[in-house]
């Protein structure tokens, strides 16, 4: 697995204050992409033991609220980011959230997919869409995207959509 950047400090994907990965490699390719260059997997730097103790070290802050992955796309990464978050999970309680161009739907249909969905505490799911672009929504960029709290979603085995 490749990442494109991890930012120690971000506002803008998740509440409060949060670390952030951006894997890279997309086999989707969304219109208008705000991230196009993260769409090739050779782009970035391949992950290591190092990164996942950057990860849990920022996320021993108290400053921090959680973790979000994004990318890229991070189903297009499902094994690595199975035994990083399972690494994280081990070691810290704080929320993650995971980004997708898919639908969370489709996502479930494959068991590894599953299994890291399971790991996370929120899916911000579906491609982005340029016709549905909406710049007031939170954390995502079309209206069609849904922020699903995917631990009463897997309880209800229904769609929940979350609510803080």
């Amino acid at each position: 697995m490749r990442y494109a950047q991890i930012r120690e400090f971000d506002v803008a994907n998740g509440p409060g204050v949060r670390t952030t990965i951006f894997v890279t490699g997309c086999t989707i390719g969304c219109k208008n992409c705000f991230n196009k260059e993260y769409q090739d997997f050779n782009f970035g730097t391949v992950w290591t033991d190092e990164e996942t103790k950057q990860i849990l070290n920022n996320l021993s802050s108290d400053i921090i609220e959680g973790l979000t992955i994004l990318g890229g796309e991070p189903f297009d990464n499902t094994e690595g980011l199975l035994k990083v978050v399972l690494d994280i999970r081990k070691k810290s309680n704080k929320s993650i959230w995971i980004f997708s161009g898919r639908v969370f739907e489709k996502l479930i249909e494959v068991e590894n997919n599953k299994k890291l969905l399971k790991l996370c505490d929120v899916l911000v799911d579906g491609p982005f869409i340029e016709e549905k672009k909406n710049l007031r929504l939170k954390f995502r960029g079309s209206e069609n995207q849904r922020i699903i709290d995917l631990k009463k979603t897997f309880e209800n085995n229904e769609v929940i959509i979350y609510k803080k």
